[in-house]
């Protein structure tokens, strides 16, 4: 009872500190800023690996292969290591190798060649005839690529970010091991080191509850950008409107 009574008083200064509420926010603004900085990066080079793909609108096998090899080799680098390895780039950029901002700087790092692969599956879903047509229109490759590949992909693109946040999400909990903030943080000292396991639990939840919205808000935005959807669903309501 008495172990019982200590942990939860440690869940409460937690609480009361706002300590809790701040690991909330800075596991939130880490995934948000770093996914983004990782599309900033990602994105172009997904475009590139698809329009230099053999069957890609600018092929060449040159530039495909080389930068294929790069983003294969950031991939497959677990991130433990990867963070431990950029330590000294951290300190380089930011002059200090602890703290949320050399945490953001290996996110990004870690997950721009992933962002770069799921764009590029995502563009290689678009309709050949769609891009065809656009071709025998006169489109220039750059009007293709931004008129046609990327909306054509939106509803692919966004479910890739939803995967993508959810990625980062799980590294920044990792990125606490050494020195970075957020829930992660609260799991690992407040709650593992401490012993604490109603607050390792709480921060499990928490996190999962992130996950969620993540996931629900980021699909409800795919699905209503998808034509797709959109017209299968007026072809239904026509069909039973002619039924009637």
């Amino acid at each position: 009872m008495e172990n019982l009574l200590l942990v939860s008083k440690e869940l409460q200064n937690l609480s009361s500190s706002g300590d809790l509420w701040m690991a909330i926010w800075e596991t939130v603004y880490m995934t948000v800023l770093s996914l983004a900085l990782a599309y900033v990066i990602g994105l172009p080079l997904g475009v590139i690996l698809t329009v230099t793909d053999k069957n890609g609108l600018c092929k060449n096998l040159v530039v495909n292969k080389t930068l294929g090899i790069v983003v294969n080799i950031l991939r497959s680098i677990p991130f433990v290591i990867l963070m431990v390895t950029l330590l000294p780039v951290a300190n380089f950029l930011l002059g200090k190798s602890v703290g949320n901002g050399p945490m953001i700087v290996m996110l990004t790092i870690a997950a721009a060649p992933y962002v770069a692969r799921m764009v590029e599956s995502s563009l290689k879903e678009v309709n050949k005839g769609v891009i065809e047509a656009a071709r025998a229109l006169g489109a220039s490759n750059s009007q293709i690529i931004f008129k046609v590949l990327l909306p054509e992909a939106k509803p692919a693109l966004l479910v890739g970010l939803v995967i993508s946040a959810v990625t980062v999400l799980g590294y920044s909990a990792m990125a606490s091991t050494i020195g970075g903030g957020g829930l992660g943080k609260i799991a690992i000292i407040n709650g593992h080191q401490r012993q604490n396991k109603d607050v390792m639990w709480v921060a499990l939840a928490l996190s999962m509850v992130i996950v969620q919205v993540i996931q629900e808000l980021g699909m409800l935005i795919a699905k209503r950008t998808d034509k797709r959807i959109h017209h299968i669903g007026k072809k239904k309501k026509n069909k039973k409107e002619n039924t009637l």
